[in-house]
């Protein structure tokens, strides 16, 4: 690290479960991150800022006035861009040390599955079931660590997958296709401040994956009830029937 960067990352280094050594392995790091939305903003936002090397995002959809409202890498001048274009932008201008890579598309296939291998973790941002299936299978066959997090109304809950642990379960241990009826914020609505909370525990989650940092939520659920100001954790055990992790 250069003079600039030991004090960019100053208050993370002075954390004896960080130290100098930590910060670099974080630089060295490379996250993919699945949508760049409500909570794809602060996820990548917080990553960026804390010296994540490379930064992968993959959306296909552009900047509507309805994002503003929570969706933080992007500004009024950025509607009817790309949302990886402004993200990559406004994640460069949080942190020019780092490198992101734009993904202006659905990750799918074969590729998804080579930006899964090359990641540390990915983080799901997402905002359907459709997506965070094929993203839990990509991450289960390349045995990369999966952090998921999901808000919608006033409600969110966030866990994190690690196929690499022979107890870890994986998001199809927690729901089956075909059997949720879906829902989205363009329905049912969302409070702004729920997906920062929800994407920044998600942005959290994974520098403690990468350092291997305390206990992350592996093989838990932590659902938030923003309303009545509620945590809950649940133990989410692997299903020996899975026709993904088993």
């Amino acid at each position: 690290m250069n003079d600039d960067q030991l004090l960019r990352y100053s208050r993370q280094i002075m954390l004896p479960q960080v130290d100098l050594a930590g910060q670099e392995k974080l630089l060295a790091s490379r996250t993919l991150i699945i949508g760049a939305g409500g909570l794809g903003s602060p996820a990548a936002m917080y990553l960026a800022a804390a010296g994540i090397g490379q930064l992968a995002i993959a959306d296909f959809d552009v900047v509507d006035l309805s994002n503003l409202q929570r969706q933080l890498l992007h500004h009024s001048n950025d509607i009817g861009r790309k949302k990886t274009a402004s993200a990559r932008e406004t994640l460069l201008s949080i942190n020019p040390d780092i490198q992101v890579t734009a993904i202006p598309r659905a990750l799918q296939g074969d590729e998804l599955d080579e930006q899964v291998r090359l990641a540390a973790v990915v983080l799901d941002c997402s905002d359907n079931f459709a997506t965070r299936f094929t993203v839990n299978t990509a991450c289960v066959r390349q045995r990369t660590p999966l952090v998921s997090g999901a808000a919608i109304r006033l409600e969110g809950q966030l866990a994190v997958f690690d196929s690499r642990k022979e107890n870890s379960p994986c998001y199809n241990c927690l729901y089956k296709e075909g059997e949720n009826e879906e829902q989205t914020c363009a329905e049912t609505g969302v409070l702004s401040p729920l997906v920062g909370i929800i994407g920044s525990m998600q942005a959290l989650e994974a520098i403690k994956v990468i350092l291997s940092l305390g206990n992350n939520l592996t093989g838990r659920l932590v659902i938030f009830d923003a309303l009545q100001h509620e945590w809950r954790t649940l133990t989410l055990p692997r299903d020996p029937a899975c026709p993904v992790c088993n």
